[in-house]
């Protein structure tokens, strides 16, 4: 068996801020505080959203909403309304069109990459295969935009749909460059955020955009939202190759197995020698590993990564992005609504720990 690597042992960059760091689940737990109310309302205009005729959509639908996760985007948006000092009640149907495009690519991503589990949880294409997952993810994508259309605000469509524009886009272009090992650092970031920041820019942005505020406080939550999702994604990223995982539903190592150029193997990979080079085009490229289940490679990739300082990088490469978030919401005036935001980019990166 493979000994995880357990990020505890990894200083991170900007500890000595004067606070301790806070829990994830203290900072999630403040962002509900903050917006409850709110994502309750969102709760039940997905739930009322999700109603056919047809049986098996609200079945499959259901599956994945009911698996899915913090809801964190549409508690963005939400967070991020709050911070603009929004009262009125847009901001509920534009979460959950947020949340509704999210759970659409997590279907399709998962008919892309042939997942059978997330989270833990047999994935939709497991359990009623590929067409059904790829039609339903095409209905909740509709409801999405059933929803900016009812808002009625062209900016909001606008973001949102160039949202979904670029997250496939990023699809596409994970596909292009999948298990290759010259993909470079810039490539991986340019998918990255594509894939993930693009929905959280999104997401933060159009809160400020019901609030009707000024350009500069738009782009500055835009900003916040791109540079938050580009570290929680590293910070997932390095997950892969941590003991944490075991927590979170997912095997340690499933991002090796799968041949995906993450950031802490391109690291490792612009550092290798020649020997190095040829086991990474082996076991990423080729996918021929030297026992059925890549347990004896995936240690060694494992040593590699440690060998080359890979796994410490790519946590500083996480806080350089997570400081970026903070920096944007220098605009805003200290209070609740901006504490709780700061504490939601520390938990993107603190996850690792």
């Amino acid at each position: 068996m493979v000994t995880a690597v357990n990020a505890s042992n990894i200083p991170a960059p900007g500890a000595d801020r004067g606070t301790a760091p806070s829990s994830g689940k203290a900072a999630l737990d403040a962002l509900l505080d903050l917006v409850g109310g709110d994502l309750v309302r969102v709760n039940q205009t997905i739930v009322d959203r999700m109603h056919s005729p047809v049986a098996l959509i609200p079945q499959m639908a259901g599956h994945l909403v009911a698996a899915g996760g913090k809801r964190l985007r549409p508690l963005l948006m939400l967070g991020a309304a709050k911070l603009c000092a929004y009262e009125g009640d847009r901001h509920v149907r534009l979460a959950a069109s947020i949340e509704f495009m999210h759970t659409a690519t997590l279907l399709h991503d998962d008919v892309v990459d042939e997942s059978n589990k997330r989270r833990g949880r047999d994935t939709a294409n497991a359990l009623w295969g590929n067409k059904p997952s790829v039609l339903v993810g095409d209905f909740l994508f509709s409801r999405s935009f059933e929803l900016m259309v009812e808002d009625g605000s062209l900016e909001v469509m606008a973001i949102l749909s160039r949202a979904s524009g670029v997250i496939a886009e990023g699809e596409i272009h994970q596909l292009l460059t999948a298990n290759d090992i010259s993909t470079t650092e810039q490539a991986y970031l340019e998918v990255v955020g594509a894939k993930t920041a693009a929905l959280f820019a999104a997401s933060t942005r159009v809160g400020a955009v019901v609030a009707d505020r000024p350009e500069a406080e738009k782009d500055a939550l835009e900003a916040y939202g791109r540079n938050l999702g580009v570290a929680f994604q590293i910070a997932d990223d390095f997950l892969d190759y941590s003991a944490r995982e075991a927590d979170l539903g997912k095997a340690i190592g499933d991002d090796f197995r799968d041949g995906k150029l993450t950031l802490p193997v391109i690291h490792a990979i612009a550092r290798a020698d020649e020997t190095e080079r040829a086991f990474w085009v082996r076991c990423l490229e080729e996918q021929a590993f030297s026992d059925e289940d890549g347990e004896a490679d995936l240690a060694q990739a494992m040593d590699l990564l440690l060998k080359h300082g890979s796994l410490a990088a790519t946590v500083r490469r996480a806080h350089e992005y997570a400081e970026a978030a903070r920096r944007a919401l220098d605009v805003f005036p200290d209070g609740d609504a901006k504490d709780v935001l700061v504490g939601i980019v520390d938990f993107s990166v603190e996850r690792a720990y």
